[in-house]
């Protein structure tokens, strides 16, 4: 990397970071989906290293929110997803190896299929179930979103779309699913390090990206946006669908 486009590539890097962790705030997920969409997009690093850098920012985001609130996770609910979902994040590591050395056009390619999917998921306005899902249910969707935890670190919409069809509390909500992706992040910081994958380029990306996420929360706990539910689950979406479209689009596929 030359010393011109270092200037530009840290810069937009921690712009992508800034609006990442904003939707994150807004939506309690989509952080990674949009920053790996928005770095893909504008080339600024591989697929690899922006999804350890998002693991590394994630757990940056998982500490500050642990030290505004209080953690009290239901482990009754979210024992089945969070057992499968670790089994789907070593999965998912190891499908990112092979891909990332067999296949980079086509990991473009397939994390823009994946961003796509997710906005439709989050557009979707599914109505709450009645009763609580049985342990199968949560099982799947646990292992679902762990795969593309470990292949993306964005474990997120199979899981959200889950839990908040669920006849539960809009905070025990928030509070399996920070439980699930802090967990997810942590399992896949360690197997990404045992592997030897986490490049001096993902280190240096998420140093620069600090100030970013601390300032974005620090903004966003003080002054709290008017925005709609709905109002925000369009912005998010309609961000994600862009940044897809463009990944698809530059990996030949379009």
């Amino acid at each position: 990397m030359t010393i011109a486009s270092a200037v530009l590539t840290y810069p937009l890097f921690a712009a992508c970071v800034a609006l990442a962790t904003y939707a994150q705030n807004l939506t309690g997920f989509a952080f990674a989906l949009i920053l790996l969409g928005l770095v893909s997009a504008l080339n600024l690093a591989s697929v690899v290293d922006a999804a350890n850098a998002a693991t590394l920012l994630t757990l940056l985001n998982a500490g500050i929110h642990f030290r505004l609130h209080r953690l009290t996770p239901q482990w009754r609910i979210m024992r089945p997803a969070l057992a499968t979902s670790l089994v789907g994040v070593v999965l998912g590591v190891a499908l990112l190896a092979w891909l990332s050395g067999n296949a980079v056009q086509a990991l473009r390619g397939l994390l823009g299929v994946v961003i796509m999917a997710c906005a439709v998921l989050l557009l979707l306005n599914g109505r709450p179930r009645a009763t609580l899902s049985g342990p199968g249910p949560f099982a799947l969707a646990g292992v679902v979103s762990g795969v593309m935890g470990g292949l993306f670190s964005s474990p997120g919409p199979p899981l959200v779309y889950h839990m908040y069809r669920q006849p539960l509390e809009r905070w025990v909500v928030m509070q399996c699913l920070l439980l699930v992706f802090t967990v997810n992040a942590a399992l896949r910081l360690v197997l990404v390090i045992v592997a030897g994958e986490m490049s001096l380029r993902s280190l240096a990306l998420s140093a620069c990206a600090v100030p970013a996420v601390v300032l974005v929360n620090r903004w966003h706990h003080r002054r709290p946006p008017g925005f709609s539910a709905d109002t925000v689950r369009r912005l998010v979406g309609g961000l994600l669908v862009l940044a897809g479209l463009a990944l698809v689009g530059t990996a030949g596929v379009l």
